[in-house]
């Protein structure tokens, strides 16, 4: 393929150095780019406003009661953790295995984990019916709880994941700061103050270089925890479903899954709308990609057998009316249609080469997606409906949940604030790292210095 050419001697990198730079350059967008701005600036709008109903008129605006208190708030919640882990999969593992074909990946899958991260605490706020306790969290919060370390984590690897794309980014701001012309001066000032002074030396990228190689290491405990917490977190309250040493790696390899997904749909969304990325986001990407969803596909599938097959043999009191309701009951089509079309039909269609070019893939892709958000609605709602305790003396609505349209509007706000935040990156930031690049076909980094101090 063209991108995995390698130049023959420094002149040759130098051009296509500079060909690189100037093919990742932020562009400013088209009709298609605006509308889907407004469109996403819209459904937050609504979601806004129901959110302030929300503040005003307490939970009694969602479908949630003392039965279900964990609702669509909570599995989403659940989804954009699991999101956010791909941050540490491209970035972290496969860095540090020295996988070289990561390099154009890496910074979509980062800003990805940030989005996905930053709306992951925006809507446990939003699933409290007093926003303004949460400072109570960090006053009165006591180390045992498992909600607290849920806390840590999450702020640990926001942290984390913000630096790791904060860091490698440099260079592509100073680019932009040095080279971009006929922009706004807010945009030019915004470059250079973000841009930290930077000039492009040797020593400055070794500085860099050190700084992601030590948190690509320390992302990968963080990132293991976020969902071993949040799988605590479960585990800990006393519900048929939830009571499983299996959640904290069943957790992990969906994460994994779903994150690695995301990538690939951003990869082909990206690849379709910039013409000038096809020569980055390559079919040999897409195919790389593909068998690495395939063996996440699998250990998940693994770890779901597990997940329903023990209680499914034992099948005791509300574990079995649990697992009934799932398998055969009001559930069942979600059920099955989240497994059969959100994993397994993906697992047999990428297994095959055509399946990994870039269309089927995607169309896979999204399915894994979708499947992965509607397998955490099932983790979260049916299991709340089936306590331990029997349900006595209350409301018969109150043993059942259905979101209502203020719950639904508020989830689809911060879908796509996530969506909103990853667009805006792309409208005013290289989404693609060109010194790794560089690193990837050998040239080195006294070229790149030499050759932008020649421009």
């Amino acid at each position: 393929m063209k991108d995995l050419i390698k130049p023959a001697n420094e002149q040759e990198a130098i051009q296509m150095l500079h060909r690189y730079n100037e093919d990742v350059l932020p562009q400013k967008f088209g009709k298609a780019g605006k509308t889907w701005v407004v469109i996403l600036l819209v459904i937050i709008a609504f979601g806004v406003y129901n959110y302030i109903q929300q503040i005003r008129f307490g939970l009694s605006v969602t479908g949630l009661s003392d039965t279900v208190s964990w609702g669509i708030y909570i599995s989403n919640f659940v989804f954009f953790v699991a999101v956010s882990l791909v941050g540490s999969l491209i970035t972290a593992v496969l860095y540090l295995l020295n996988v070289k074909w990561r390099a154009p990946l890496t910074r979509i899958s980062e800003v990805i984990a940030v989005s996905a991260i930053m709306f992951a605490g925006l809507i446990i706020i939003v699933d409290m019916g007093r926003p303004d306790r949460v400072l109570n969290m960090f006053m009165y919060g006591r180390i045992q709880s498992p909600i607290v370390w849920d806390v840590i984590v999450v702020m640990t690897y926001m942290t984390i994941s913000f630096l790791l794309l904060y860091f490698p980014l440099l260079p592509s701001i100073a680019y932009c700061r040095d080279f971009m012309k006929n922009i706004p001066k807010w945009q030019h000032k915004m470059y250079r103050i973000l841009s930290l002074g930077w000039k492009n030396r040797p020593a400055q990228y070794k500085v860099v270089e050190k700084a992601i190689t030590i948190l690509s290491v320390m992302i990968i405990p963080v990132a293991l925890s976020i969902h071993t917490v949040t799988s605590w977190l479960f585990a800990t309250t006393y519900r048929p479903g939830w009571d499983s040493t299996n959640f904290g790696a069943y957790f992990v390899a969906g994460a994994f899954m779903v994150g690695a997904a995301a990538v690939i749909a951003a990869m082909f969304i990206l690849r379709k709308f910039y013409l000038r990325y096809d020569e980055y986001f390559t079919d040999i990407h897409f195919d790389r990609m593909g068998r690495l969803l395939v063996l996440l596909s699998f250990i998940y599938l693994y770890f779901t057998v597990n997940e329903y097959f023990i209680p499914g043999y034992k099948m005791k009191g509300e574990e079995a009316a649990h697992l009934r309701e799932l398998f055969t009951g009001i559930y069942a089509p979600m059920f099955w249609s989240v497994q059969i079309l959100g994993m397994i039909v993906p697992i047999i269609v990428l297994l095959f080469k055509k399946g990994r070019k870039p269309i089927p893939i995607f169309i896979m892709s999204v399915l894994v997606i979708i499947g992965a958000w509607f397998k955490r609605y099932l983790i979260v709602i049916p299991t709340m409906l089936h306590p331990f305790l029997p349900l006595q003396q209350i409301a018969e609505s109150a043993k059942h949940y259905s979101p209502t349209l203020a719950e639904w509007s508020i989830t689809s706000a911060s879908l796509a604030g996530a969506l909103l935040l990853i667009t805006l990156f792309v409208r005013y930031f290289p989404i693609i790292s060109i010194w790794e690049l560089a690193e990837e076909r050998d040239i080195p980094h006294h070229t790149i210095y030499e050759h932008l101090n020649d421009e």
